[in-house]
């Protein structure tokens, strides 16, 4: 079975590849090369772990395996409630709450729900009627509790006394609630260092939920002249034509407001209309590859961060496996209106490269997102946005004398 899955691997390697010369290697060659490795494998995961290798060979991105025959392991699912801790007067205490987004049912924090009461600077003293010190591990006691209700008992002292109990439901994941606390964060830092000038919009991918963050925080900072677009560790996706489009839009003119302030309506009737700066790094790929690439390329604004990771080819998929796995062959690349191939195993680098040095951000800061305020800050006193207010009414009835 794994001789033949290798086959079948190496063949869609030889016919579905972007191109046909497999970037110059010698394919045939390379199978007989770990022809010999098969009979000695004894796991899918080392399966799995040979045709990566084979398909390394090729040298490109998106080059993925995945899936297969392996042992279904049960799994007891740790609960987590969305919180920081610190360890005080023996006890665990909760040095922050990530409260997430109380309507959206996907990024509730477990301790931020409407009549929970719990506050930063409790100690949580039980779990489910076991007492917790500060030297057991919280996460062992709440083994078992992702999406089950469970009980803490809290106290605003480390003590017992006085303490009162909480039904709250951990989640199996920190990771949304973090995120948008990272992001949130971003947007206020960027608020306060503009004096409101700037918008901030993150864009974690572009797929589907890229294309909502960007319509939502977009759209809603159409008030600022100018914005950040943070693409920094954007995982791919194919939106990126639609956000470019909407940032590029020109303003061509005004409709007049007959109501309060009589502020004019912009046509179009949303966007941006100053400076725009996207924030790169590393860990972008993919359509985080080509989103700043178009941005350059529209004459949009300045890139700043670190190049991208560099890989643009697309998988457009292939066949299964026998046993149900997964092995990609990228089957389109990338090459530029000049007919050359551009960015895979290259990136987009940047226009102001800075460097996240581990000192500043241990600190608390963030270079990028500060030098892109900074240069956006710098464009809006060169291109000031100045919106027209309404004109004087017309005069257009006459009559003859």
């Amino acid at each position: 079975e794994f001789r033949q899955m290798l086959d079948e691997g190496w063949r869609y390697w030889r016919d579905f590849f972007y191109v046909p010369n497999l970037h110059g290697n010698d394919y045939v060659a390379t199978k007989a090369r770990y022809l010999p490795f098969v009979e000695h494998v004894r796991h899918r995961a080392d399966f799995t772990y040979l045709l990566d290798m084979l398909g390394a060979e090729v040298a490109v991105g998106h080059s993925y395996v995945s899936g297969g025959d392996l042992p279904q392991i049960p799994q007891v699912r740790t609960g987590l409630l969305g919180a920081d801790y610190a360890i005080e007067n023996g006890r665990y205490r909760i040095a922050k709450i990530y409260s997430g987004e109380s309507w959206n049912p996907q990024l509730a924090g477990p301790l931020a729900g409407p009549g929970i009461n719990v506050a930063v600077g409790d100690y949580i003293l039980a779990i489910n009627g076991a007492e917790l010190a500060g030297s057991d591990n919280i996460h062992r006691r709440l083994e078992g509790t992702a999406g089950v209700q469970t009980v803490l008992t809290v106290n605003s002292r480390p003590v017992m006394e006085g303490a009162r109990q909480v039904t709250v439901v951990p989640t199996a994941s920190e990771q949304g609630l973090r995120q948008i606390d990272w992001v949130e964060g971003n947007r206020r830092k960027v608020d306060q260092l503009s004096g409101g000038k700037l918008a901030y919009v993150y864009v974690p991918n572009t797929g589907q939920p890229g294309y909502t963050f960007f319509n939502r925080y977009y759209f809603a900072q159409q008030d600022r002249p100018g914005v950040i677009i943070d693409e920094r560790f954007n995982g791919g996706g194919s939106a990126a034509d639609y956000m470019i489009e909407v940032m590029r839009r020109e303003l061509y003119g005004y409709f007049n407001n007959a109501v309060g302030s009589r502020t004019p309506f912009t046509t179009p009737g949303a966007g941006i209309w100053g400076p725009k700066i996207m924030i790169i790094n590393e860990m972008a790929g993919s359509g985080g590859d080509l989103l700043p690439y178009m941005f350059r390329a529209a004459k949009l604004g300045p890139l700043v961060g670190k190049r991208t990771w560099g890989g643009l080819v697309g998988t457009w998929d292939t066949p299964p496996l026998l046993d149900g796995g997964r092995m990609v062959a990228p089957r389109g690349g990338f090459f530029d209106v000049d007919g050359k191939w551009a960015v895979e195993n290259q990136g987009v680098a940047p226009d102001i490269d800075v460097e996240m040095t581990p000192r500043e951000v241990i600190a608390g800061g963030d270079p990028q997102l500060e030098r892109a305020v900074a240069e956006g800050l710098r464009l809006l006193k060169e291109h000031p946005v100045v919106l027209k207010q309404e004109p004087p009414p017309p005069v257009k009835a006459r009559r003859p004398n």
